[in-house]
């Protein structure tokens, strides 16, 4: 594994890197007080390529694979975190798994859409009485002979008010556990369905997040992905890519949290001197280059594994794990390096704690990433790519 950079990969990772601190850097205080998605962002955003990545060209992919999307959401989850969630709801969610498993027409008819930003992507699996367990779902999706009527409730949905199009997954055998889920392409348009914004968060407050209730809605059967039944293996082969991009995300904001310690570090002076000459203070900053160091490796070489389509299910879910230690344990160093000011809003302190703790939760919690990397370590179950 080569751990340098192409200077393509430097190019992207500059371009990143100026488009977050051009475009998304000068809104960050206005959209997290109003709580508001910013739909120029999003244009831009696929007006740059960055939902092209793993993606064939022949669908609108922009020729680069899972380190340079790695590379991009650093760099974006750095300035915004809340940002970092587009990528995965259109590019690693939806787009690569309709490649994955789609047939021809479907690939063709929705995948250029997501890249673009046409259609506004999202996956839903999360319920008000299931998360973690996926198979335990309780929307329904009953077989009417030319479609599905689908009958529920999804939460936590990203883009939840937004969305155009995305994965819905639901149960269409009750009693069958994860052999009844099924894999929908979802048309948001479709009548009977409603959204409520969820804005009781404690972080992502830029981000959309949605309450999304299906009430008899007629799915046409040309809308399932894959096979009735077969949606289970779907999800978790789009959770082995979505996780590395809230790896990534993670990764961008223990950055964030290093580079604002850094520098109040050396400004703020007590007792005569920068508090960055005092040991303590050092230990800190010493602590938090090392774990951000630690994640990089993890989240890259994770990403170098998928780009090489080698066994790589462990490794990713290392680095997430991992990512949601060190996201919080920096956004906390770095609240308390402040001191009082870290408890003001004059300083992105509380943004970065508030935000820090979805890592924990997001794309299987940090006790379910700890099973598979125990149980894949243990060889009691298979490291698949």
């Amino acid at each position: 594994m080569d751990f340098a950079l192409t200077e393509e990969q430097k190019m992207l990772q500059d371009m990143a890197k100026n488009f977050a601190e051009g475009e998304i850097a000068p809104y960050v205080d206005e959209d997290e007080e109003k709580h508001h998605w910013r739909k120029e962002i999003y244009d831009k955003m696929a007006e740059l390529g960055f939902f092209g990545f793993s993606i064939d060209e022949e669908y609108g992919g922009n020729g680069m694979g899972f380190v340079e999307g790695a590379l991009a959401i650093e760099q974006v989850s750095k300035v915004h975190t809340s940002w970092r969630m587009a990528f995965n709801m259109q590019d690693w969610g939806p787009a690569l798994t309709i490649q994955k498993f789609g047939t021809d027409e479907q690939k063709k008819e929705y995948i250029p859409k997501f890249v673009s930003g046409e259609y506004i992507g999202n996956f839903a699996m999360t319920e008000p009485d299931y998360g973690s367990d996926v198979a335990g779902m309780k929307c329904r999706a009953d077989d009417k002979g030319d479609y599905l009527l689908v009958n529920g409730a999804k939460v936590f949905a990203t883009n939840g008010t937004v969305v155009t199009h995305g994965l819905l997954y639901v149960k269409t055998d009750k009693d069958a556990g994860a052999k009844g889920v099924t894999c929908l392409i979802m048309d948001y348009s479709l009548p009977g369905i409603t959204r409520k914004k969820m804005t009781e968060k404690v972080g992502l407050w830029a981000s959309d997040t949605g309450e999304i209730t299906f009430e008899d809605v007629k799915v046409p059967k040309e809308l399932v992905l894959g096979d009735i039944n077969k949606g289970f293996s779907i999800c978790m082969t789009q959770l082995n890519a979505t996780r590395l991009g809230c790896a990534a995300g993670a990764l961008g904001l223990s950055g964030a949290c290093l580079e604002a310690s850094i520098q109040y570090a050396k400004e703020r002076n007590q007792f005569g001197q920068p508090i960055g000459k005092y040991q303590l203070i050092q230990q800190q900053i010493a602590d938090m280059k090392m774990e951000h160091e630690a994640l990089a490796a993890l989240v890259y070489k994770a990403a170098w594994l998928k780009d090489h389509n080698l066994p790589n299910v462990m490794e990713t879910s290392m680095a997430k794990l991992f990512s949601a230690k060190v996201a919080v344990h920096a956004a906390n160093e770095c609240m308390k390096l402040h001191g009082s000011y870290g408890y003001t809003t004059e300083y992105p302190c509380g943004r970065f704690l508030r935000d820090s703790k979805q890592f924990e939760t997001l794309e299987g919690t940090s006790n379910m990433h700890t099973m598979i990397v125990a149980n894949a370590a243990l060889g009691f179950a298979q490291n698949r790519a």
